[in-house]
């Protein structure tokens, strides 16, 4: 996308305003083609330690779109424009690793709009605290449960603060909170079928996203946020993720539509961008529609028995343990290319 200029294009013509990569779109991105022979052949002169080689290769691009998006960064005062960075998925269960990785990607990329993506792992929460209070921008990502995102809210918080106290400046430090929707309904509906409670189907990703807006309009209000404020900080907004419709039978851009609303993001894959420039409708702040009902839906789910904080553990220990897997994969792939230029 960076080398046939459709990266520059999707800026240009659809309103793209930032980028986000994990181990599974580098895999893919490895796989196809020979885009990074050249590249592999110089890195692979300085060292054979395969995820090294990955992390270099990996970090090139992440400049050069960084770049391509600073204009962005530039023209919205540091709100978008950004480019996220995913640490070792095999860290995500360590806070100093992850912590000391967060500082080494954003030493080595060297660029103000740059994310270092940290899951949102029991200590995953703790790296994100530790590099907030570092001053360095954060991607909290695999978030799914209402419970941990009032956590990863709470340590951003607490970051800032001891940014703050020991004389930092929190101005150029942002962050965002990557709600993950589609999957949480691929879940629900599969245990919704197992109860006969196909009429709940197709609607907790959506009223579970809308829940954590709600805190997110709690969150950063009042005197402790105030006070954050006032020193030049700014608040962590949620970013949809995984906002590609999984079910055939619900509408195609379904997790666009219905998650509208002021200081959000949402990421889509291509072929979302696609759908919702085709047919997408903008009814206006649609997340601020049906709270009430959303707050309803769990415990008509309870009743039914489908246990919600089961659903959201499994669906982070999955998400942890697939990213971990196409880390894996790559690192094959990386070494199945530097078999073939060797």
């Amino acid at each position: 996308m960076l080398e046939t200029g459709e990266l520059k294009r999707l800026i240009n013509e659809d309103a793209v305003v930032g980028v986000t990569s994990n181990p599974t779109i580098f895999e893919k991105a490895l796989s196809s083609g020979d885009w990074y022979d050249e590249q592999l052949r110089q890195l692979l002169e300085r060292t054979d330690d395969t995820r090294e080689v990955f992390f270099l290769l990996a970090i090139e691009d992440i400049k050069r779109a960084c770049d391509l998006l600073r204009p962005v960064w530039d023209r919205t005062g540091g709100v978008d424009g950004f480019v996220s960075l995913e640490v070792d998925p095999d860290l995500a269960y360590e806070r100093e690793e992850t912590t000391e990785q967060a500082k080494r990607f954003h030493e080595l990329v060297d660029r103000r709009n740059l994310y270092v993506k940290i899951p949102a792992t029991v200590p995953g929460v703790g790296a994100i605290e530790d590099s907030i209070a570092a001053g360095r921008s954060i991607n909290v990502t695999l978030i799914f449960s209402l419970e941990r995102h009032a956590a990863v809210a709470e340590a951003y918080v607490r970051g800032l603060e001891r940014l703050v106290e020991a004389g930092g400046d929190p101005t150029h430090v942002a962050s965002v909170a990557s709600f993950f929707v589609s999957r949480v309904d691929t879940e629900a509906d599969r245990r919704l079928a197992e109860v006969g409670r196909e009429d709940l189907q197709g609607r907790l990703a959506v009223d579970n996203a809308k829940l954590a807006y709600q805190h997110y309009l709690e969150a950063f209000s009042g005197p402790r946020w105030e006070a954050l404020v006032a020193a030049g900080a700014r608040p962590q907004r949620c970013l949809w993720a995984s906002t590609s419709t999984k079910n055939p039978a619900y509408r195609d851009v379904l997790y666009v539509e219905e998650l509208i609303g002021p200081d959000t993001v949402n990421t889509m894959p291509l072929e979302t961008i696609e759908a919702f420039q085709a047919h997408g409708e903008v009814r206006g702040d649609t997340l601020l529609e049906g709270v009430d009902a959303a707050r309803a839906l769990l415990d008509e789910l309870a009743a039914a028995g489908v246990d919600y904080d089961d659903v959201t553990e499994t669906l982070e220990r999955e998400g942890v343990q697939k990213f971990s897997d196409s880390f894996a994969s790559l690192l094959e792939g990386v070494d199945a290319k530097r078999a073939v230029l060797a």
